[in-house]
Formats: structure tokens, C-alpha cells, sequence
């Protein structure tokens, strides 16, 4: 018999047939231990409808692995099976995790920065708007996604969903104690087309906009989910868990105890560690991120020039996933232009973090981006395109804040280091000539302008470094030791970087 041959972080599934009668979702307990060498992981199968149960395994090392499954039915229990783990497939480089304290890495050390969009209900729309989403990621570098599990009640968002998530009963109520098993696949099906695109599926398990019921399940039916979802996703290798959008909107049914339950559930049942986060609504609302179970920090708010606060305070990789969207709704969150957008990218990567993106333009269909997918009509993707293929050509041990740079504050410019490269981002100031942050040694440099908004790299004109600086006030400030060993002109223009980078 030929053996099955799954590449390296690829996907693994067994199939077998059980019984379907009574509720086999809560009635009938099904597993799998997988195991290569000395190394045993277990995983949790699920019920898939009619009579079928399924189990799946992302294999992390090459050579032969062997299952046996455990299930309280008799007919699925003590069932064995083996196959081959050959070599990743090319430009399969594995689950993102946590790397450098601060930043990501694929599981075989590549660096990963995220530079996300976000499309809440884009696979509860029509099939063809589906399709021409997946077009539309083709032509961007967006390499995640943040999309619900839920359908969502919401302006622009008030179509009827493609599938219910759960089984209707005989009265045609949502029965919240039988997944609708086609709903799932279908989910599935969209998070892997995402994977093929090297996409990460920031999967969001709750949210409060919501006229179906999904909101009102009970604590045990809500755990259920989660352990059923868990089962379901995550041997896929580009998914990361998203405990909620705005979940303090949802405290009054879910209490924080219940969101800290979700997190652990997770981790009793991914046996793959991936990515593990809780987006807020109120500014003021964040979870406590310094919790063992969540890998980074997932976050709200418009102030990025807050990153490094953020960074700092709990320690751990900052995503800003939504710094307000590109747009012209009339609800002010959806409405800043391409330019503001591209500039808080700016900002927040060089105070060292991370920042996401999202497109609200009216639409005489309601299709916004945000929401639905379909098509792009804004000018910042493709900057954010710009500013990816720009970090990822130094890309090493990640952006780190080099603090104020020059004596200027915080508040004014960002600047950061990759290993031995320097970026400066001047944002809306505008000066003729720059020398604060630049090395302080005469070495061999390539020093280049980057305008962020055309961009457009150009090598930089060096001048002298300006021994003295003029204060507000008009005196003269005479440093201790200067600033830079050089300074460069500028096109005195806002919205412009600078990046310093050894020739080699």
C-alpha cells in the first residue's frame, strides 16, 4: 500500500465513520494522539455531519508519524493509521510565532511582519464577492486578514449571511447545540485559499453586532464553540485566534472570567500554539495583555504615537490592528484620508510596533471593504505595500525604538533600528536639512529620502552636520557632543523618511 506523503506543515486528515444519532456534537467524545519517535502531541477531532468524524494534524518535522484515536463510541475508537512528512512545500515557511520579544517569525526563523486588512464578513457574502476579494488580495501585499466566524449586524453590514453557523431546529430556531457543519467547511475552505496567498486568518471567534442570537448562547454552549472551532482550525498553519472584536462591548454576557475560560480552552486544545490575542472597543478598555495566554497585543486606538507605551507596559509584540480606517463614511472612525492612514503606519512601526489597515468608502451597494471584501477604492494599500517591501529588504531581528531621537520628543518624530539599519520617519514636519538620530561615526553609508506618499527612494545629499541648534526662544543650544557626523538635505516637504544603512 502507498503510504500518504503530507508536506511539512501541511495538513493531515483521518476520516471515519460513527454514529449520528442523539446529538453527536456533545455526545460523543473523539481524539487522536500523533506521534513521531518519542514525541506524542494529542488532538481533538470533531463531528463534521452525517456520520463522519474527522481529525487533523499539521506535522511539524519530517519522517514518519503514527495515530491512534480515543472515542467514547466504540466504532471510532482504537483506530490507527500512519504517514509521511516530506520537506515544506517552497515558500511554506510554517506558523507565525513570537520572536524577539517584541516581533514575529515564521517556525523556521523568516521573518514575519504583519501588515494586515481587515474584512469582518467577507465569508458570509455571495460566492462571486468572495472570489473577487481573493482577487483583490492577490494584488496587494497584505499577508493577514482579521475575519469573524459570526456574521454581523451592522450599517453597511445588514444582509442575510450565506449560511447560519449553527443547525436550525424544527421551528426554524438557530439550535446553538449543533454547529451547522457546511458553515464550517465553507470557513475553512476561505481560510485556506488565504494560507495559499501567505495570508494569516486572524480569526475572530466573538463580536457584539448581532441580530441572530449568537451573542445570547450560554457559557457551557460558548465553550463548546470554542473547543469545536479549535478542533476544526488549527492545524491550519496560518491561523492566529482573535478572542473577540470589542469584547468589552460583550461584558455583560460574558464576563472576564468567561474571556480568560476562552483563552484556556484554546490552549487545551491547539496543540500548535498559535498566535493568541483580544481586541478592545473603548480606548480604555484593554485586556490586561501581561497574561501567560495571550501572545501579543491586540489593540484599538487612534493615538499610535502611544506604540512604545503600549510595547513597554506589557511587553510583548503590539498590533494595532485598528488605528481608524481609510474612507468617507460618516462615523469618524471610518473616514480619515489614505495620507493619515499611511502616516500612523509610519509612526507605529518605528515606535516598534505593528499596525493594521481597513477601507470604508460609501458604496451605492453597501459593499465596503471592511465589512464585505469585494474591491479596493482607496490610495493607502498601496503604500502599505510600499512600506512591507521596503522593511522586509533589512528585515533581521526587528524594529526597535531608538527614543528620542536628537533631543526631539516623542511626540514629534519616530525612529527606530533593524539591526544595523536606522529609519527616521520626520511625519508632518517638514525641515530643509537633518542631522538628529544619524550615526555618530564617519563610517561608509548609504543614506537614502524615502517619500513615504510617492514612494520614491533617493539617494540622500550629505552635508556637514550644523554644530549648533537655535532654540524656540532664539539662544543658541551648543551640544556636549555632537548629534551626527553628518547631516542630509531635505526636499522640505512632510511625510518623508530616512533610512542609514552600511554599504557593504
Amino acid at each position: 500500500m502507498t503510504k500518504t506523503v503530507i508536506a511539512k506543515w501541511d495538513l493531515f486528515e483521518a476520516t471515519l465513520n460513527g454514529p449520528s444519532d442523539g446529538n453527536p456534537f456533545i455526545d460523543v467524545t473523539f481524539e487522536a494522539t500523533f506521534s513521531h519517535k518519542n514525541r506524542s502531541v494529542r488532538v481533538p477531532g470533531f463531528y463534521d455531519g452525517d456520520g463522519v468524524y474527522k481529525v487533523r494534524f499539521m506535522p511539524d518535522i519530517e519522517g514518519e508519524w503514527h495515530y491512534t484515536t480515543r472515542s467514547s463510541a466504540l466504532e471510532l475508537d482504537g483506530k490507527s493509521g500512519a504517514f509521511e512528512a516530506g520537506p515544506a512545500r517552497p515558500d511554506v515557511h510554517g506558523p507565525v510565532q513570537v520572536a524577539n520579544k517584541y516581533h514575529f517569525a515564521y517556525a523556521d526563523g523568516t521573518p514575519y511582519l504583519p501588515f494586515g486588512t481587515t474584512c469582518y464578513a467577507w465569508t458570509h457574502q455571495p460566492l462571486d464577492l468572495q472570489a473577487q476579494t481573493l482577487e483583490t488580495l492577490k494584488k496587494t501585499r497584505f499577508n493577514k486578514m482579521r475575519m469573524g466566524v459570526f456574521p454581523k449586524d451592522y450599517p453597511f453590514n445588514v444582509n442575510e449571511p450565506l449560511m447560519d453557523v449553527y443547525d436550525r431546529d424544527h421551528e426554524g430556531e438557530l439550535d446553538f447545540d449543533r454547529p451547522n457543519p457546511a458553515c464550517f467547511r465553507h470557513f475553512e475552505q476561505q481560510v485556506q485559499a488565504l494560507g495559499e496567498l501567505g495570508i494569516e486568518a486572524d480569526v475572530i471567534l466573538f463580536h457584539p453586532y448581532d441580530r441572530w442570537g449568537y451573542c445570547d448562547m450560554s457559557a457551557e454552549q460558548d465553550f463548546r464553540y470554542v473547543a469545536y472551532l479549535t478542533a476544526r482550525l488549527a492545524a491550519y498553519r496560518n491561523v492566529w485566534w482573535s478572542l473577540a472584536n470589542e469584547y468589552d462591548f460583550l461584558l455583560d454576557t460574558k464576563p472576564m472570567q468567561q474571556w480568560d475560560r476562552f483563552f484556556q480552552i484554546i490552549e487545551e486544545n491547539d496543540p500548535y500554539n498559535h498566535l493568541k490575542s483580544i481586541h478592545n472597543g473603548d480606548v480604555n478598555a484593554n485586556y490586561d495583555h501581561r497574561r501567560p495566554w495571550v501572545s501579543h497585543v491586540c489593540i484599538q486606538n487612534w493615538d499610535v504615537k502611544k506604540t512604545q507605551k503600549w510595547r513597554e507596559t506589557f511587553g510583548k509584540p503590539v498590533v494595532n490592528d485598528e488605528p481608524e480606517y481609510e474612507g468617507n463614511i460618516m462615523l469618524s472612525w471610518g473616514n480619515i484620508s489614505a495620507q493619515e492612514l499611511v502616516h500612523r503606519y509610519w509612526i507605529s512601526l518605528l515606535r516598534g510596533g505593528y499596525v493594521g489597515h481597513g477601507e470604508t468608502f460609501m458604496h451605492e451597494q453597501d459593499i465596503l471593504w471592511w465589512a464585505k471584501g469585494g474591491q479596493l477604492y482607496g490610495e493607502a494599500w498601496q503604500r502599505i505595500g510600499f512600506l512591507r517591501d521596503l522593511l522586509e529588504e533589512d528585515a533581521s531581528e526587528g524594529l526597535t525604538p531608538i527614543g528620542a531621537v536628537g533631543g526631539w520628543p516623542w511626540s514629534r518624530v519616530s525612529g527606530a533600528r533593524d539591526g544595523d539599519v536606522t529609519y527616521i520617519y520626520l511625519g508632518e514636519h517638514q525641515p530643509v536639512i537633518w542631522a538628529p538620530g544619524l550615526p555618530l561615526d564617519a563610517g561608509d553609508y548609504a543614506v537614502d529620502i524615502i517619500d513615504t506618499w510617492e514612494m520614491t527612494v533617493t539617494p540622500a545629499k550629505i552635508v556637514d552636520a550644523p554644530a549648533n541648534h537655535p532654540t524656540r526662544h532664539g539662544a543658541v543650544l551648543r551640544p556636549r557632543r555632537p548629534d551626527a557626523a553628518f547631516a542630509v538635505e531635505l526636499p522640505g516637504k512632510p511625510h518623508l523618511a530616512i533610512r542609514v544603512r552600511p554599504k557593504h
